[in-house]
């Protein structure tokens, strides 16, 4: 394992004798202004538990804006901590030299942090500073890289129609996508939006039907409300919920019954429920399996 900024803060700490007695974990995730990032958050979690193997007291403090009612830089106590440590990210901007004001009475401490200008005020202002990059130290490996993580979730590409005007006062497409978008926010999944469209001039969108095909085959589910949608996700063996976006039932459902494909949900219904029990199908061996069959046709 490498020794990562944690493992040598803690080093010196034991060395310097200053153990702390109770530790806040902040960085750019607890700023409301701030970002929570993938690596942020993984950081703090590799720091967390180093935390804890050493058996120090800690808490973390939690933009409101990533999560609400969590502790806060605004709800904390600084009076209850002797030491504050900043995990990740730049040590640049008035955010980051707020902290020393609030948290004068406490040992400051950085690991794993870029350092861009040294004597910017929010460098100066921390006691000790373990970097990841940009001092006369080695680079050291971030700290996400090792850091602990659960089981992965399922992949789920999200395929909206947008238009469709064709179908007039029959649309409710604005209506059915906040629902699913709506849904999907609080599923445990990694959501990639994506579109049929094809162009060759924008990166964000496929050239040709292979690539739209291979991204199809990446994903564990596909949820759309375009024929198309449905259509290409079977023909690759992706399991999908279509809704149809259209009072009444238009192309998706047509397409669906054509197949004999049953995670099919009308314009009036996408209600949580019933989202959940064909999202539990699909991702279930017999959701698979039907999906599977669909490809071979």
């Amino acid at each position: 394992m490498h020794d990562d900024a944690t493992t040598a803060l803690l080093h010196t700490l034991r060395a310097s004798g200053q153990w702390p007695r109770r530790l806040l974990l902040t960085g750019w995730f607890s700023f409301l202004d701030g970002e929570a990032t993938a690596g942020d958050v993984l950081a703090r979690q590799q720091v967390s538990a180093a935390l804890a193997r050493a058996g120090i007291r800690h808490d973390t403090a939690w933009s409101p804006g990533f999560r609400p009612g969590a502790l806060s830089l605004d709800t904390v106590e600084p009076a209850e901590y002797d030491t504050l440590l900043f995990v990740c990210g730049p040590l640049h901007g008035p955010q980051v030299a707020a902290l020393h004001a609030r948290f004068r009475t406490c040992r400051r401490l950085a690991a794993g942090v870029s350092v861009v200008d040294p004597a910017d005020p929010a460098v100066t202002g921390f006691h000790q500073i373990v970097a990841r990059d940009g001092t006369a130290a080695p680079a050291r490996p971030d700290l996400a890289a090792g850091a602990p993580a659960g089981p992965l979730p399922p992949v789920a590409g999200v395929i909206l129609s947008h238009g469709q005007g064709e179908y007039g006062v029959r649309r409710r497409h604005e209506d059915v996508n906040a629902r699913i978008t709506g849904w999907l926010a609080g599923k445990d999944c990694a959501r990639v939006p994506a579109d049929t469209r094809l162009a060759t001039g924008d990166w964000r969108l496929c050239a040709t039907p292979e690539q739209f095909l291979a991204l199809m085959t990446r994903f564990d589910v596909v949820v759309t409300t375009r024929l198309h949608g449905l259509v290409l996700a079977l023909r690759t063996g992706t399991p999908v919920i279509a809704v149809d976006p259209v009072a009444g039932g238009a192309k998706v459902s047509a397409q669906a019954r054509a197949v004999g494909w049953p995670a099919l949900v009308d314009a009036g219904a996408p209600t949580e429920e019933i989202l959940d029990h064909w999202w539990q199908w699909a991702l279930s061996e017999s959701g698979r399996m039907a999906a599977a069959c669909h490809s071979m046709r």
